[in-house]
């Protein structure tokens, strides 16, 4: 296949994107940039790049709304929770079972992985570190052990499958043109394996730095760390105490129940929760729960309560998630799928396929190299700090390396698995690691080492895993 200017141009931006992740520098420009010159050259117009310009980015916020909808309705009922306090008194009794370090371990990383599957590890957080981090120094474990068990749990093994949000498969499978599902599913096997191995590997590593319940340095560091109700977090009032113990039994059991459905559905119903049909079943359940949470907190008030939750849920989403969609359509733009609504052309090519295909006799043919391929470009991606930037990328190269031994789902698996691992905030002190750490007291450099070669080769043996399995 001959490849014109355009292609040129198009392998250009993507390695200029690449190398400017690496760097730890934002990719929103040359995203843009790259769209505006790739469509002037191939439509011989400038006044085409301009259009260009918003097509790319109206073709992506279509494709990804429902990501910062689901994002919205979650946070909105976590914060409603805040408001009656039920979120406190939903893990209070957990602290009750951490009797030794080494139970605290495992019980964080069990916590931690829950919680942040369903409202995603940020926003828990705080909640987890102000409540059972303490109660688990207090039991022995050094808080920066404490650090690296929430890390590998919530930055690690929930966010990058993402089950039940469904953000991240999303973006990958958007990206690869394949179903959300597919692609959620292996993710999920694959972040499991990685974050199983990289628990066990902690553990074995930093076991015998578990203290006795009576050693002296667990009070030195629990002084460290800010307590939860100097944050402005109080005890529940009387009047909305009932409330805050029924909803912090409700929440669990009904989200618990979805989970249950969804799985039911899934293997042993008559039709399975396809595409999106997963999140928006779990998004549609947070709103019906959020609600019901504003109407017994604020009666009265409830209207403005359930607008301004909706709000605060749109805000937090477009900033976490809203560099991305400059992002998804210079990527979207090397699929002839997505190129024809952005170039307003008939014909289409397929810039970044083409760009594949052309250099395919000279990539060995092996699937072991396609795959560490992809894991290796994720985690280049998520050099910059946030994990989902670069899934679009991974997300297109995982179609266009897609051969009979290994399909775009699972290659977009292990990109995604790469990505989020290391910029989602296990491998990388510029990340959102730096809250843990903050809020563990801990250096943010020194709990990156701590996390380095046990997810280092969580992510190699889920790789190979994936070789052998999918």
């Amino acid at each position: 296949m001959s490849l014109t200017i355009p292609h040129v141009l198009y392998g250009f931006f993507t390695l200029l994107i690449l190398m400017t992740m690496v760097f730890r520098r934002g990719i929103v420009l040359p995203s843009l940039l790259g769209t505006f010159v790739i469509a002037c050259f191939y439509n011989g117009s400038i006044v085409s790049g301009f259009m260009a310009i918003f097509n790319a980015n109206l073709v992506a916020a279509r494709e990804l709304f429902s990501i910062f909808l689901i994002i919205t309705f979650m946070l909105a009922l976590l914060n409603a929770l805040k408001d009656l306090k039920a979120d406190v008194l939903m893990i209070q009794p957990i602290q009750r079972v951490m009797v030794n370090g080494h139970l605290s371990y495992f019980v964080l990383i069990i916590v931690t992985y829950f919680i942040s599957l369903f409202f995603w590890p940020t926003p828990a957080v705080p909640l987890i570190c102000a409540l059972l981090v303490p109660a688990a120094i207090r039991s022995g474990l050094p808080a920066i052990t404490a650090a690296v068990a929430i890390t590998i749990a919530g930055q690690g093994m929930a966010l990058s499958s993402d089950y039940i949000v469904q953000v991240a498969p999303a973006l990958s499978a958007a990206a690869a043109g394949v179903e959300t599902t597919v692609v959620a599913d292996r993710s999920f096997v694959l972040s499991v394996i990685t974050g199983v191995t990289a628990t066990l590997l902690a553990y074995l590593f930093y076991r015998k730095s578990i203290r006795s319940k009576d050693d002296s340095r667990n009070q030195e560091e629990i002084a460290q760390i800010q307590d939860y109700d100097s944050s402005g977090h109080k005890a529940a009032s009387k009047n909305i105490k009932k409330w805050s113990r029924m909803f912090a039994w409700l929440v669990p059991i009904v989200l618990l129940l979805v989970v249950g459905y969804m799985l039911y559905s899934k293997f042993f119903g008559t039709s399975d929760l396809v595409g999106g049909e997963g999140a928006a079943l779990v998004g549609g359940v947070a709103v019906i729960l959020l609600l019901l949470a504003t109407s017994v907190f604020g009666k009265q008030n409830a209207l403005d309560y359930v607008g301004n939750h909706i709000t605060n849920g749109f805000v937090f989403a477009f900033k976490a998630m809203g560099p991305v969609i400059p992002i998804a359509g210079f990527f979207f733009l090397g699929n002839a799928e997505f190129s024809r609504e952005i170039l307003l052309v008939e014909e289409a090519p397929s810039f970044l396929f083409d760009i594949i295909s052309s250099i395919q006799a000279f990539l060995p043919e092996s699937t072991v190299f396609v795959a560490f391929t992809l894991l290796i470009v994720g985690i280049i991606t998520g050099l910059d700090g946030s994990g989902f930037s670069g899934l679009p990328l991974t997300g297109a190269l995982a179609a266009s390396l897609e051969s009979a031994s290994m399909d775009a789902s699972t290659l977009a698996a292990i990109g995604q698995l790469g990505a989020i691992w290391t910029g989602g905030g296990a491998l990388i002190a510029w990340s959102s690691l730096i809250a843990v750490a903050g809020f563990c007291g801990v250096s943010a450099i020194e709990l990156v080492r701590k996390n380095f070669f046990p997810v280092i080769l969580g992510l190699f043996i889920a790789t190979i895993a994936a070789v052998i399995i999918f």
